[in-house]
């Protein structure tokens, strides 16, 4: 004969939603992950990105030639060649590298301009426009001191004649008989006719 064992079935319990704490509720695994960091992009310097070629942190050419000049690096890169550039920058101290870059530049586009003669076609139409600057401007400060020694002999000249006309002018009656004298001598020889005429009547009214 078979014999059945008696099994007790598990009772299920189950709390109402008063009696679950908030705490309860919420399990660590439910919480919502953190924000993965932000990624730092680190853009190429110009020269790295022209050359195809990863930049480096310690690239010699990335405080230079950054990534929003690219025509800087290409114009210097086509007259000096990148190898050039790099060994000239290194060759030099850091405090006169960014004056060496601007002068590379420089010569590179006067170089593309003036593919003969370069920075030096420049630097001699330079001298040249100074060198008529310079004797226009001669010229104007020999008009000046022409114009000051004319101004000077007029003033001059004007002192001289106001004092002539000063001198000139009669200072008592003698000087003016001898103006009148000199002016018209036929008054005087009228004055003497009458005198003497006057004389020889005196006799006939005595």
């Amino acid at each position: 004969m078979f014999k059945m064992e008696y099994e007790p079935t598990p009772t299920i319990t189950t709390s109402s939603p008063g009696s679950l704490s908030p705490n309860s509720l919420i399990s660590p695994s439910s919480s919502p992950p953190p924000p993965p960091p932000a990624a730092v992009v680190i853009s190429p310097c110009a020269a790295c990105k022209i050359l195809r070629r990863r930049c480096a942190d310690k690239c010699v050419l990335a405080p230079y030639f950054p990534p929003t000049e690219p025509a800087k690096f290409t114009i210097a890169h086509r007259v000096f060649g990148a190898s050039n550039i790099i060994k000239f920058l290194q060759e030099l101290p850091e405090s006169q590298r960014a004056d060496a870059v601007s002068s590379m530049v420089y010569e590179a586009n006067a170089r593309i301009r003036d593919p003969v003669y370069g920075c030096a076609g420049a630097i001699c139409q330079l001298q040249k426009q100074i060198n008529e600057l310079q004797a226009q401007l001669a010229k104007a400060q020999a008009e000046v001191t022409n114009m000051q020694l004319q101004q000077a002999n007029l003033a001059a000249m004007l002192c001289m004649e106001m004092a002539q006309s000063t001198s000139a002018q009669p200072s008592s009656p003698q000087s003016m008989d001898i103006l009148i004298s000199n002016s018209n001598p036929s008054l005087i020889e009228d004055n003497n006719s009458n005198n003497n005429f006057g004389l020889l009547w005196e006799p006939l009214w005595a």
